[in-house]
């Protein structure tokens, strides 16, 4: 095995700088034998985060800036938010792409799935829907605050607080994002300036058919994470079609150990055929807690056919502690909510994307071009979205059958190879179907020891002060041998000097450890397996004992119960003479 090697200079800079740090990534390549259970990987770096979050001990301040080796992040150059109200939903088509759709309609029936169904580029957004998942995280300092919230009432209402505030964003018109390639990834991250943390978002495309892209994001220092998958299907209808989500999302609270299971609503387009073509969210959603009880739920609804312009969006739902009834909430999903509390029957404004609001959006940041490996979405569809942003339709299709076609030629030849997909960043278990982020880290933070959190080739990790032994849920075991190299390491459950020079001693220490663990663990599970052998033994005793005594109990005295029935008559019949001769 390879191990990295440190001039003196190098161990001696370590050796009273850092002691108990990775020197690089090397370090933690070599180190993935022991048991898969941290993701604590540590690099060289260029980003300082010496200052204190709202949870962090203020008198602890780290003495020189961090280096880590991460993923270079630029800022965002142009968002486009769209405007509450149905007229940014709605789309006007051309003659020619009236064409278009008519000779798409003729491939189709109604209730069919247009998942293999190959849609015109017009409809297109120049985005990937790996990318249009990440909507829901410009408000995650809202997560931030909720992570913080002693009352789990509240606690509740500011998740739906944040979750409302994912569906204000839209483009103009009637527009669906890419399908994702398998394979295809997409990375960013938002910078929380209060708490001075990074909210990271890492997704998969885990598969094609049917169509699964699963999400994980991360801010361990704000004391949230998210994961999920979701199944997008279509079905048409003849005048209209539906987007459907099939999945959920899990937000944990890292020092809470609570998990907020939700949902999502359909995209429903109507107007193909006749009429002007519109776009709205239906459906009911929920969002549960079930260590705290409590729950919403908020069904958004789809414009009846006579309704007015007030009808559009609108949303109701329902904040519940198991049956009960707290609040009811009312409003749109692109503009205002009110909550009304049902003790009190006050209502006042619970969510409204204000100008105000929507500048104080969290800024988001992309990797950098040139360090985007070719299947990352931004590289992987820079010609369709080029020709899309020229209006060159015919270009666009043109690179759209380019991408497709190799996917089709490389599941083709997977196929003859009896070969099966490998996902770069996600594992499926094999239990439930779930699938989880590879380097999940759910340890809540410690701002004694946790320094920084970055990313780096898709392995969200932690800069530490000392290696620590890592508890966590258990994850699903991997083999050692499917980790590529350039991964993240993990750390391992016992301190170890970093001087590389010593390796192999280190090793072999390490490797006697283990042995003499494991002889202790036999033992351990011997002496167990004698207890519940033991604990049976004794309860067929306990049971042979009862029966027996069960068996030679004497009968009930039948004979002395009655012969106490003739004495008391008896009694009763001299009592009666008596009084009968005393009254003569």
């Amino acid at each position: 095995k390879h191990w990295n090697r440190l001039n003196d200079s190098e161990i001696e800079r370590h050796h009273f700088k850092d002691q108990d740090m990775y020197s690089d990534k090397s370090d933690k390549e070599n180190d993935h034998d022991h048991e898969e259970s941290d993701n604590d990987g540590l690099g060289k770096s260029e980003e300082s985060d010496s200052d204190t979050s709202e949870r962090q001990d203020d008198s602890y301040v780290d003495p020189e800036p961090i280096d880590v080796k991460e993923t270079t992040y630029v800022e965002q150059s142009h968002e486009e938010l769209g405007e509450a109200g149905e007229a940014a939903q709605t789309e006007v088509v051309s003659e020619e792409n009236k064409s278009l759709i008519w000779t798409l309609l003729k491939q189709v029936r109604p209730g069919m799935d247009l998942s293999k169904v190959v849609l015109p580029t017009f409809i297109l957004e120049p985005r990937s829907f790996l990318d249009k998942l990440s909507d829901y995280y410009y408000h995650a300092d809202f997560l931030s605050e909720a992570a913080l919230e002693e009352n789990a009432y509240n606690r509740m209402k500011k998740v739906v607080k944040w979750y409302l505030s994912g569906f204000y964003k839209k483009p103009k018109g009637l527009k669906k994002p890419y399908n994702p390639i398998l394979g295809e990834t997409f990375r960013c991250m938002w910078i929380h300036p209060r708490t001075n943390s990074k909210t990271f978002y890492i997704a998969e495309q885990v598969s094609h058919h049917p169509p699964i892209s699963a999400f994980y994001v991360s801010n361990r220092k704000d004391g949230f994470c998210l994961s999920g998958s979701i199944l997008a299907k279509s079905k048409f209808y003849g005048n209209s079609l539906s987007a459907i989500l099939d999945g959920e999302g899990r937000l944990t609270f890292l020092n809470r150990g609570e998990d907020y299971v939700m949902t999502m609503p359909y995209a429903h387009c109507k107007g193909i055929l006749y009429g002007t073509m519109t776009l709205e969210l239906g459906g009911t959603v929920n969002i549960t807690c079930e260590k705290t009880g409590y729950s919403a739920t908020i069904e958004f609804k789809l414009k009846p056919f006579l309704g007015n312009n007030d009808s559009v969006n609108q949303i109701s739902g329902k904040i519940k502690l198991g049956k009960e009834v707290l609040a009811i909430l009312e409003g749109h999903w692109d503009s205002e909510v009110t909550i009304s509390d049902k003790k009190t029957d006050v209502s006042e404004t619970f969510w409204n994307p204000t100008s105000d609001i929507k500048q104080r959006r969290l800024p988001r940041y992309t990797v950098k071009f040139e360090e985007q490996d070719d299947f990352e979405s931004e590289k992987l569809w820079q010609q369709v979205t080029r020709a899309i942003n020229n209006k060159d339709q015919t270009e666009a299709t043109q690179e759209k059958y380019v991408l497709e076609e190799a996917q089709r030629k490389s599941a083709k030849e997977r196929k003859l190879k009896g070969e099966e997909w490998t996902c770069k960043l996600f594992d499926q278990d094999s239990v439930t179907g779930e699938w989880h982020y590879k380097y999940a880290d759910t340890r809540p933070w410690d701002p004694l020891n946790d320094m920084i959190q970055f990313e780096k080739d898709g392995t969200i990790q932690t800069k530490v002060r000392h290696r620590t032994p890592m508890v966590s849920v258990p994850k699903i075991k991997r083999k050692p041998a499917s980790q590529k190299k350039g991964e993240c390491g993990f750390s391992s459950p016992e301190p170890d000097n970093q001087d590389s020079s010593g390796s192999e001693a280190q090793l072999l220490k390490h490797n006697t450890r283990i042995r003499k663990k494991g002889a202790d663990l036999g033992e351990l599970q011997s002496a167990i397996e004698s207890i519940k052998e033991t604990q049976e033994d004794i309860k067929r005793d306990i049971m042979a004992l009862r029966n027996r005594v069960t068996s030679n109990s004497p009968p009930v005295d039948y004979h002395f119960l009655q012969f106490k029935h003739y004495v008391f008559i008896l009694l009763m019949v001299l009592l009666q003479l008596i009084i009968n001769f005393l009254f003569k």
